[in-house]
């Protein structure tokens, strides 16, 4: 678990929900694939590359962002990076957030674009 504000404690999966939440309110459409646990271990069902970034957002006005969710001391992994630089060499707009990223995340879900 990590802190967004001084003092305040959370975990990865309410940073999750709270950019989902956020994303939403301001009209973007926003999907994520769940892991389910089979067999004792954790996996996300697909066909393709593993490690695609956790959300997907979609916004007519604002554009669309590829986001991997972490906390303060998350690492990302092979697969993870292997993704992200595919997306951005292909022009998209990604990003691995952190719960101190907040601000950030707030004002380009809310304006749109990076600016050039």
């Amino acid at each position: 678990m990590e802190s967004i504000m001084p003092g305040v404690v959370i975990s990865e999966k309410q940073f999750q929900d709270k950019v989902i939440a956020l994303a939403i309110l301001y009209g973007w459409r926003v999907t994520h694939f769940r892991a389910s646990q089979i067999g004792g271990k954790w996996m996300t069902a697909l066909q393709g590359h593993a490690g695609f970034p956790d959300l997907c957002m979609a916004h007519p006005n604002k554009g669309l962002v590829f986001a991997e969710l972490k906390t303060e001391r998350g690492t990302l992994d092979a697969a993870q990076i292997n993704w992200l630089r595919t997306l951005d060499a292909a022009g998209a707009e990604c990003y691995v957030w952190r719960p101190r990223d907040m601000q950030f995340i707030t004002d380009l879900l809310l304006n749109g674009r990076r600016s050039a």
